[in-house]
C-alpha cells in the first residue's frame, strides 16, 4: 500500500529528518567490527553517578504508578541550586522536548525565528514545523557568534531568537560583553530561547559569562534550557529543564507539555545526580583535560579545530566530511559529519575516554593516509 503524504500538512511534508548520528550496534552489524568507539553524540564517557542506579532501582518498585507531574523533588532542588522561584522551572523529556513544547506554544504561520548556522538541528526543524520561518544567521570566519548580525536579523515578525551558548556543534561561546550587546538590543517583542546544554563543561572556562544571572538582570523575557544528558550523563533518560524569566511564561508552556512527559526513573535519577558534586567534577575534569589533549593532536596533524568550551571539538577535513566519515567508521569510530550548507566538510567528534581519543586518532592518522574509498549504500 502506498501512503499519500498529501494527508499530512505541507510544513511537516518539507522538513529534513534530525540527524541523530549511528548506534554502535549499527556500526558493528555493518562493519564486522568488535570494537567501537562512539563519539558521535556528546555522551559522558564516565557514565552516570553512582547513586544513579540505586535510585532508578527504587523507583523500578513503583512503575506500575504514574510519575509525579509536577516533577516535585527534583523541582524543589533545582530552584535551591540555582535560587529561582520554583515555578519558574520546567521539565522535559530531555531539552529537546521543551524546544519542540515552546515552538508550538509561541509559533504560528508568518512568524519568524532568527538562529544561528551551524545549528543544532532542533533549533531549525521544529520551529519549521510550527509553519514559522527560520532566518539562519551564519557564524564569522573565527566561528564565533555573530551578534551584530543576530540582532540585525531581527525583524517585526521574529518572534523567537533561539541557539546554543556554548555553540553545538562548534563549541565557541558568547562573551559577558556579547551576551550583554544581544540583550540590550533584544526587541521587546522577540522572546530570547538560550540553549545552554553544555553549561557545565563551560561555567568554570575563563571569560564564560553567568548567564542565568545576564539574562535575569535584563528584565527581557526568556527561556533558558539545560539538560542531564551531558555533564549528569543521563541521556538515556530523556531529561531537561527550563528556567524562565516569569511563572506567566512557565504556565503558559506547561498547557503544551504532555502531563507525564518526565518519567519516574528520570526525575529519580536526576536527583541523585545533582547531590553528586564529585562525580560531576570527575566528569567535567576529564573533558577538559582531553579536550586539550585532543585539540592539541588534531593542530598537529594539520586541522584547526574551533576554540570549544564543551565535551567536542568542531574541525573541517580537506574534502567533503562523509568521505573522511567513512573511512573512520570502517575503523569503529563514529563521529558526526556536518551536513548544513556552508559547513558540509566539518565533523563533529565528541570527548570520550581516553582509549576512544586515542582509537580516533589513529583511525583519523590512517584515513588521512589512506586514498578515500566509496561510501557503502
Amino acid at each position: 500500500m502506498n501512503f499519500d503524504d498529501s494527508l499530512a500538512r505541507a510544513d511537516v511534508r518539507g522538513l529534513a529528518s534530525y540527524n541523530a548520528g549511528l548506534s554502535s550496534d549499527m556500526v558493528r552489524a555493518r562493519f564486522g567490527l568488535e570494537r567501537v568507539a562512539k563519539l558521535g553524540s556528546n555522551e559522558n564517557p564516565l557514565g552516570a553517578a553512582p547513586g544513579v542506579a540505586t535510585a532508578l532501582a527504587k523507583a523500578a518498585g513503583q512503575c506500575a504508578l504514574y510519575p509525579d507531574a509536577h516533577c516535585g523533588e527534583l523541582r524543589a532542588a533545582l530552584a535551591a541550586r540555582l535560587g529561582v522561584d520554583g515555578q519558574r522551572l520546567v521539565f522535559g523529556n530531555g531539552s529537546e522536548d521543551l524546544l519542540g513544547i515552546v515552538s508550538r506554544v509561541f509559533l504560528d504561520h508568518g512568524d519568524e525565528v532568527v538562529s544561528v548556522l551551524p545549528s543544532f538541528g532542533l533549533h531549525l526543524i521544529y520551529p519549521r514545523a510550527a509553519g514559522a520561518e527560520v532566518k539562519g544567521v551564519p557564524m564569522g570566519a573565527d566561528l564565533r557568534i555573530d551578534v551584530k548580525a543576530l540582532l540585525a536579523a531581527i525583524g517585526p515578525r521574529t518572534r523567537l531568537l533561539m541557539f546554543s551558548c556554548p555553540s553545538n556543534p562548534v563549541g565557541s561561546s558568547l562573551t559577558s560583553a556579547e551576551l550583554r550587546q544581544l540583550l540590550d538590543g533584544l526587541p521587546a517583542h522577540c522572546l530570547l530561547v538560550f540553549d545552554e546544554a553544555y553549561h557545565e563543561y563551560a561555567r568554570h572556562e575563563p571569560g564564560y559569562p553567568d548567564c542565568l544571572a545576564m539574562l535575569e538582570a535584563s528584565g527581557k523575557p526568556f527561556v533558558l534550557l539545560r539538560t542531564f544528558s551531558k555533564a549528569y550523563a543521563l541521556a538515556g533518560l530523556r531529561i531537561g529543564y527550563g528556567v524562565v524569566s516569569d511563572s506567566r511564561l512557565a504556565e503558559l508552556i506547561d498547557r503544551l507539555r504532555t502531563p507525564f512527559n518526565v518519567n519516574r526513573g528520570a526525575q529519580a535519577a536526576a536527583v541523585a545526580a545533582l547531590d553528586d558534586h564529585a562525580h560531576l567534577r570527575a566528569s567535567l575534569e576529564h573533558v577538559a583535560s582531553e579536550r586539550r589533549r585532543l585539540d592539541a593532536a588534531l593542530r598537529e596533524r594539520g586541522l584547526q579545530p574551533a576554540p570549544s568550551l564543551a565535551n567536542f571539538l568542531f574541525f573541517a577535513s580537506a574534502s567533503e566530511a562523509e568521505v573522511l566519515n567513512e573511512a573512520l567508521l570502517r575503523q569503529g569510530v563514529i563521529v558526526k559529519p556536518w551536513r548544513e550548507p556552508g559547513y558540509t566538510r566539518y565533523l563533529r567528534v565528541s570527548i570520550g575516554s581516553r582509549d576512544d581519543n586515542d582509537l580516533f586518532l589513529q583511525a583519523l592518522d590512517n584515513a588521512l593516509r589512506a586514498p578515500a574509498q566509496p561510501a557503502c549504500a
